[in-house]
């Protein structure tokens, strides 16, 4: 049990960044474009999957920490800025991938709309347990990407 308990943590907290000091979302948020740097996926097809299998895991290991710790969506967990960032991200034009402007933006985006939680965001982020703590920050990227996607199209 101790074991799937660590490995929970370790997913969660995003190979424990979720525990660096004081920011810890943009933290999360900074290793996730560190390893979009490292690893650019241009598919589109492989990027909605790692989307798709990084959501529905993290709800199962946020869910499982969120109960264990018996803090309400702890700021430890960062998958959730994961699954965000990873989304904004994906809205770069392929193109564009190593354009590091089109890399802080959608950093800037995404942490923005992470971090004001406007409406709808506000509204999702009230869901319990691991689906709430998931929701929101993909309603997150999917509006930084949307915004990114009109920039690019009108600029």
């Amino acid at each position: 049990m101790r074991k799937k308990y660590n490995l929970n943590k370790l997913i969660a907290t995003f190979f424990f960044s979720g525990y660096l000091p004081k920011i810890p979302g943009t933290w999360g948020s900074l290793a996730t474009l560190i390893l979009w740097l490292l690893f650019p996926i241009k598919s589109l097809t492989i990027n909605i999957i790692i989307i798709v299998f990084l959501f529905i895991v993290g709800v199962i290991v946020s869910d499982s920490l969120e109960k264990k710790s018996g803090i309400k969506d702890p700021s430890f967990i960062v998958i959730d800025e994961v699954v965000g960032m990873w989304l904004t991200l994906t809205f770069i034009p392929i193109a564009a991938r190593q354009d590091y402007l089109q890399i802080i933006l959608a950093f800037i985006l995404f942490r923005f709309f992470d971090i004001t939680k406007i409406f709808p965001i506000n509204k999702i982020e009230k869901i319990k347990g691991g689906l709430g703590i998931m929701a929101d920050d993909i309603l997150a990227g999917l509006f930084a990407g949307i915004c990114l996607l009109f920039i690019n199209t009108v600029l």
